[in-house]
């Protein structure tokens, strides 16, 4: 009889293997869907803890005060990146999962809030005439509207790692996720197409000293707007299908379009190009 090959090194058991540790609050499969790779785990905590540290010099340098949210999220950002690092080692965990998702999905929610005030500010320099709305409307409706959509977010990831956890279905708690996503990312093009609109109307205004800075402010936008498009297509596919159970997707979907649009307002900080708003 011919002799049974061996197994591949990688389709071996593994000694180290993480065990679910159902007696301490642990799901019986990893919710992730994968192991959350250490690499990028300490590579968001870096990236987020240096983009903190320039934005609250930054802060401090311009006196910007309406951009403490910037350096807020970032420190936010960090912190979920560092529950990502503790699901590496404990991937079956849901307090680490439901906590990474929570730092993660608030995050960027300061961050649009930072750019509804930049757009406000910049509107009020070039002209309150060119734009669609005033300038308060627009802040305060859009940070509104993001507002209630992050907390039907954490809700519904709160309580999908609770049907997890307790071997329950998770299908409810994933369309109130679904949800809360869909209203943010309708919200957000509402926001991107008055963005857009005031643009065209003050094109003729828009000056070379402030161009850079709205080519920046368009940029963190759809990097931003790239980010929770691709957190309801993931939650739309649902738990572990191709978008949820590939930490690539996340890598480049999530963690980039965030760390880059941080970075963008740490290059070209409002405090340089609106002075007049210090």
């Amino acid at each position: 009889m011919p002799s049974l090959s061996p197994l591949p090194p990688l389709l071996l058991p593994r000694d180290d293997a993480p065990v679910p540790d159902l007696n301490n609050g642990d799901a019986d499969i990893i919710i992730y869907g994968y192991i959350p790779a250490l690499a990028l785990a300490l590579l968001g905590i870096i990236l987020f803890l240096i983009s903190t540290l320039l934005h609250s010099y930054q802060l401090f340098r311009y006196r910007t005060w309406y951009l403490v949210p910037l350096a807020l999220g970032t420190l936010i950002e960090a912190v979920g990146y560092i529950f990502r690092l503790m699901s590496h080692y404990h991937p079956y965990r849901v307090i680490y999962f439901v906590l990474q998702y929570f730092c993660i999905v608030v995050a960027p929610v300061l961050f649009s809030a930072c750019i509804y005030v930049c757009l406000s500010l910049l509107i009020r320099s070039v002209g309150t005439a060119y734009a669609p709305l005033p300038p308060k409307l627009i802040l305060y409706f859009f940070i509104g509207c993001d507002v209630l959509a992050t907390v039907v977010q954490v809700a519904g990831a709160a309580s999908i790692g609770s049907a997890e956890s307790s071997g329950n279905d998770p299908t409810t708690a994933n369309h109130i996720l679904l949800a809360g996503l869909a209203f943010q990312v309708f919200a957000f093009l509402v926001f991107v197409v008055l963005f857009g609109l005031f643009l065209y109307r003050a094109r003729k205004v828009l000056t070379r000293d402030t161009m850079p800075f709205t080519a920046m402010l368009c940029a963190a936008t759809v990097l931003i707007y790239l980010r929770t498009c691709f957190r309801l297509a993931e939650t739309a596919q649902g738990l572990m299908q191709s978008l949820s159970s590939h930490e690539a997707f996340f890598g480049c979907l999530e963690f980039a379009p965030v760390v880059v649009a941080v970075c963008l307002f740490n290059i070209w900080h409002p405090g340089k190009w609106i002075p007049r708003y210090k």
